[in-house]
């Protein structure tokens, strides 16, 4: 019993970051035009949950920074002549770590010859400018603070409207009602596998995520209506970004929680001139280290699992800015049938089990500025899931025969490449292609409670599944947004698909339109 007290205590003093406190820190970030990305010079940012308020104005890179802020949480106010200001609430500053923020403001398209005073909260809206309805955005202290969220995207969309997740052991999400499998996730602008420890082949959730919401930038979450750049998606996507590490000063991180595990995370600048970044992240699961210095964790089977994640940021240059991103990880485990009692919800007595996955990957994304108001994006990466299933029938004499073997491999090239362009305040437009390449490995044989049509005095192998190919999937998309009004704009998508594998090709329009009540005038 004293072993399971201690162990109580040991989660409430380490399910926190470590910091040494300190009764001030600093906010900072950058503030972008919206749907051209490009930099606000002099744009004002102010500390309105402070008394008296202050603040600052950003510099001609759309950086600014507020020093000496209380430890809580504030609301900032961020505004620019001909732009809609807006109100950023909630916006947690803890102690042991610096706040960044990335900011955008919108092009007023309406002039007005009064002041209209407004309280718009942009909290929830999401970063992609293109996505209008059923999209909100997420960031690190919402992922943290909502109820039941285990530090896991997946288990925090689950408390939004429209989607519900089917039990606790897993994070797959139903989105009005359309099947997990049809959501998609993306990182830094591509597609990626399901980035979850202990996944299999078709899936989209699993038990333990292997995103660490440490390294996530605000994102977006959407569940219908989408742009035209998310074409491959049914149910749901993800559209995750991880931040870039602070340019300023080296951070390091060491915190320790029961689903998340062990992490510890560095982030700092890459060189002198502190215009390039770095940001890694090692996370190791907690039931493992416990497990192996003998503390009792409550279950026989004990979940391994790790992950690596990083971002590097490189200084913006003629030939554009580049960024170097990737996550790894691994997991396993072993049921063995003379370890399980025999009321375990998860195992068979009779069996031996044995289950590992590995997800990896690397990409590089590149931005350059062309003319005013515009830019080109390219991603290119590669990406691997592997999972593997093993099962072994113990007889009663305590002989095992392994009756089951599954091995599945996808490894994944992709090419995401867009061209943005903001005519003016009303008009917008991005045109842009995604190829990927897949090579699908996939073999399973089975033989248990099979005959013995051979008779050798043991089932014969089937195989249930055997396939080693490829095949490529180009996505070329067109998406433009028109505003009549601040209020009031319409959004037209053009997306289409060729598959190579049976030569199949589909188009697909999208129109959508948004309006909102207009701001009280005073």
């Amino acid at each position: 019993m004293k072993k399971y007290n201690l162990l109580i205590v040991f989660f409430i003093l380490t399910c926190a970051p470590f910091s040494w406190s300190q009764a001030f820190q600093t906010i900072k970030g950058s503030v972008v035009d919206q749907q051209s990305e490009m930099p606000i010079i002099g744009a004002t940012v102010e500390l309105i949950s402070v008394n008296p308020a202050r603040g600052t104005v950003t510099d001609v890179d759309g950086r600014f920074s507020v020093s000496e802020v209380p430890v809580g949480r504030h609301s900032l106010r961020v505004s620019y002549l001909g732009y809609s200001p807006v109100t950023i609430p909630n916006v947690l500053v803890t102690a042991g770590k610096e706040t960044v923020l990335n900011l955008s403001l919108e092009e007023s398209v309406v002039q007005m010859d009064e002041v209209v005073v407004t309280g718009r909260v942009e909290k929830g809206k999401a970063n992609n400018e293109m996505a209008t309805i059923s999209a909100r955005s997420f960031n690190l202290e919402e992922v943290t603070r909502f109820s039941g969220g285990r530090n896991d995207v997946a288990r925090l969309a689950g408390n939004f409207a429209g989607v519900s997740t089917a039990d606790d052991s897993r994070n797959d999400i139903v989105i009005r009602g359309n099947s997990p499998t049809g959501v998609l996730w993306r990182l830094e602008g591509i597609p990626i596998p399901n980035p979850n420890h202990f996944a299999t082949l078709g899936t989209t959730g699993g038990p333990v995520s292997a995103l660490n919401p440490n390294l996530l930038s605000t994102s977006d979450f959407l569940t219908s209506a989408f742009p035209s750049e998310y074409g491959n998606a049914l149910a749901g996507v993800f559209d995750i970004g991880f931040r870039s590490g602070n340019r300023d000063n080296y951070e390091f991180t060491l915190q320790l929680a029961a689903f998340s595990g062990l992490e510890a995370m560095a982030e700092g600048p890459l060189n002198k001139n502190k215009n390039s970044s770095f940001l890694v992240s090692y996370r190791h699961s907690f039931v493992e280290l416990a497990d192996a210095a003998g503390i009792p964790v409550g279950t026989n089977a004990t979940p391994n699992y790790r992950d690596l994640s990083f971002k590097f940021d490189f200084a913006n240059s003629k030939a554009g800015k580049f960024s170097l991103f990737g996550i790894g990880a691994t997991s396993n485990i072993d049921f063995l049938g003379n370890e399980i009692d025999e009321t375990d919800l998860f195992a068979n007595p009779n069996e031996d089990a044995f289950a590992d996955s590995r997800f990896g990957v690397v990409g590089l994304r590149h931005n350059i500025i062309v003319g005013e108001n515009a830019y080109i994006r390219t991603v290119l990466s590669a990406s691997t899931a592997q999972s593997g299933f093993q099962q072994d029938n113990i007889a009663t004499d305590g002989g095992k025969l392994r009756v089951t073997d599954v091995n599945d491999v996808t490894n994944t090239y992709s090419l995401s490449s867009f061209f943005n362009k903001k005519y003016n305040a009303r008009f917008t437009l991005r045109t842009g292609i995604l190829a990927q390449y897949f090579n699908l490995n996939t073999q399973v044989d089975d033989r248990d409670n099979r005959p013995d049509l051979d008779g050798d005095g043991e089932p014969d192998w089937v195989t249930v599944r055997d396939f080693n190919g490829g095949m490529g999937l180009l996505q070329p998309f067109v998406q433009g947004q028109y505003r009549f009004s601040d209020q009031w704009s319409l959004h037209a998508y053009l997306h289409g698909q060729y598959l190579d594998f049976n030569e199949t090709a589909a188009l697909e329009p999208r129109l959508t339109s948004t309006g909102a009540s207009a701001p009280i005038k005073r």
